[in-house]
């Protein structure tokens, strides 16, 4: 393809650099005697790094505590999740380059080692001057304990193919965790364990408490101060809060509706039990998220947020990490007793409030169901704008009507943006995540395609300008939507899956069986694999493409995005590809993020303004 590009508009208010830089964004969210702890990731040096916030503090500024040449971030089932806990004396968290554990006070000093080896940690918890830790050696996973003192590492729990959540009573008699086994995943049935500790110190052979028999997936094990213990489960439909009982586990008061999104990462905090039958919690409702307290005391703290993450207590203050349509991921202190909100850490809006695009919750029929998501109108006022349908990864996942500079991007420049929650996603309940069982590549293809049929007869785009573009799974909804259906005029795959075949012989063990879940077996169902697999049907694809596609990346592998890109190629379709030297899975550095983004801009604009391309170059 030649470089020459369509000019851009004259009023550009937000670029891509710009809507980049604004996605900060923060995780783990930790309190204790000294403060307030956040891991917080910025675009600009594409590392993670724990910041410090203490009340009695008069400039009220929080402090990196992360020093140069660290970054804090677990490769545990290559997700990561639960990077850091909290000490008597400072801080423990995995270093991202070899993803061991080190100790630091909160004095300033440089980090000291405490583990050594090929081992990977994650879901970090502190308790008896030990730290609790998932283990991840190749392809073996343990429950550990290690000494804070002198690192000496101590096996809790083994036999299992995953672990998540080591939690331990605050009279450190039990210990509770959540684990599964292939080719389950922690979103389809897990068990939660419990194990007694013995008078030699040893823990005796685990007890399973719920989810041994029954499908159900349990989640955020959690201990209150007598002892008691809770968790989330599905087991209802949706994940609600349960406590144990005599009879095993026992429902809590709560709203129908998911309070914790789909465990892809360790670590997550979304409920925690307080005194009595009191518990704080955040759910979704219509796709929104709400916080309040519930069970014997009911308060909504929801206010102006739209999402709520990584939820923390004490006395006075409920923290969290929260977004909403108008404002930028923030750290928030919510006062218990005012409910005045303060803002402790969070990045800028890129735009004025009235710039700004606002979600309207999508729900619209599609085939035999119905599915979800958000709808945001462009900021230009044409009647009838183009379209770009946001396909999210996962692709059990889920998308959030918050503040999100790359939609804005799109509104800004005359796109109307459909971010969709396909059948499958996460947080509309288990019935409506399970729809994407053995049915991967059609229902949420189906759903990709219905929206525009539904937003273009409401009169709210123009379906001749409908364009789909996903990252990961997202990119495989995305080159199917395009190989089979003739609704987009063309489409972008970032580091999207086109064999996956090819994919469930390269891809890593947490999700080794999550395929034969989506698709089927590779070898009983062959048939569907090939009536699902872009990369097979390139042929039937006539509409331009343009790929993204890391060169480090280890789970689509950029031979997969080379092989549809000449197959498209040979067929004369216009074809763009940008690969990337320094990425892995998942685009991290700004300066990439930013030229993806520019240049997928680029390529509709010139799509649109040529009136359909046909050739066989690529960029």
């Amino acid at each position: 393809m030649n470089e020459t590009h369509a000019s851009s508009p004259k009023a550009e208010p937000l670029s891509a650099a710009k809507a980049v830089a604004a996605g900060i964004d923060f995780t783990e969210l930790q309190v204790g005697a000294h403060g307030l702890f956040w891991n917080e990731y910025r675009p600009a040096d594409a590392a993670c790094r724990i910041w410090h916030w203490h009340w009695h503090w008069h400039n009220n500024a929080a402090t990196c505590l992360t020093p140069p040449g660290f970054s804090v971030r677990s490769r545990v089932y290559e997700y990561g999740g639960g990077a850091f806990c909290l000490t008597d004396t400072g801080i423990v968290f995995v270093n991202e380059a070899d993803q061991q554990l080190y100790r630091q006070s909160l004095q300033g000093e440089t980090p000291e080692l405490l583990t050594s080896g090929e081992c990977r940690y994650g879901d970090l918890q502190f308790a008896n001057n030990q730290v609790l830790a998932v283990e991840e050696h190749r392809d073996r996973h343990r429950l550990v304990a290690i000494d804070l003192t002198d690192g000496v590492r101590h096996l809790l729990a083994e036999g299992a193919d995953f672990y998540a959540a080591p939690t331990l009573s605050p009279d450190a008699r039990r210990l509770a965790w959540i684990e599964w086994s292939k080719p389950d995943q922690p979103w389809t049935a897990t068990r939660l364990m419990v194990a007694e500790r013995q008078g030699d110190g040893r823990y005796a052979n685990p007890r399973c408490v719920a989810g041994n028999s029954a499908q159900e997936s349990l989640q955020q094990p959690r201990f209150d101060t007598d002892g008691r213990l809770f968790c989330l489960t599905d087991r209802g439909g949706f994940w609600q809060p349960w406590v144990e009982s005599a009879v095993g586990l026992s429902p809590l008061p709560s709203a129908p509706a998911d309070h914790g999104p789909a465990p892809w990462q360790l670590g997550g905090c979304t409920w925690l039990p307080l005194d009595g039958d009191t518990y704080l919690a955040s759910w979704t409702d219509g796709g929104f998220g709400r916080l309040g307290l519930c069970g014997a005391s009911s308060e909504d703290f929801t206010g102006d947020y739209s999402r709520f993450r990584h939820l923390a207590v004490d006395k006075q203050f409920i923290y969290c990490i929260a977004a909403s349509p108008v404002s930028a991921t923030a750290v928030i202190a919510i006062d218990r007793q005012t409910r005045q909100v303060k803002v402790l850490a969070g990045g800028i809006a890129p735009l004025p409030a009235e710039q700004i695009s606002r979600p309207r919750t999508l729900r619209y029929p599609s085939g035999s169901g119905e599915a979800h998501g958000f709808f945001y109108p462009a900021m230009t006022g044409e009647a009838k704008p183009p379209l770009v349908v946001f396909i999210h990864g996962g692709p059990t996942s889920a998308c959030y009507p918050m503040l999100d500079p790359r939609i804005q991007f799109w509104a800004q420049r005359g796109f109307a943006v459909a971010d969709l929650n396909y059948r499958g996603s996460s947080g509309y309940g288990r019935a409506y995540r399970q729809a994407l069982h053995l049915s991967w590549g059609d229902v949420d293809v189906e759903d990709a395609c219905a929206v525009v049929d539904y937003l273009a007869k409401r009169g709210l785009i123009d379906r001749d300008k409908a364009f789909i573009r996903g990252g990961s799974a997202g990119g495989y909804t995305t080159l199917c939507a395009l190989a089979f259906h003739k609704v987009f005029r063309a489409g972008a795959s970032l580091y999207g899956v086109s064999d996956p075949v090819a994919l469930g012989r390269a891809t890593h063990k947490f999700e080794g069986d999550y395929l034969d879940w989506l698709i089927g077996d590779p070898v009983q169902d062959a048939e569907r694999y090939a009536a699902r697999t872009p990369l097979l049907h390139a042929s039937n694809i006539s509409v331009p493409v343009i790929f993204f596609q890391g060169e480090l990346d280890a789970v689509v592998v950029p031979q997969q995005t080379r092989d549809m890109v000449t197959a498209l190629q040979d067929n004369g379709v216009l074809v763009e590809a940008h690969y990337y030297a320094d990425e892995r899975h998942g685009f991290r550095k700004a300066g990439n993020q930013a030229h993806a983004l520019e240049q997928e801009w680029l390529f509709y604009r010139r799509v649109m303004d040529q009136g359909g391309l046909s050739s066989g170059q690529s960029a």
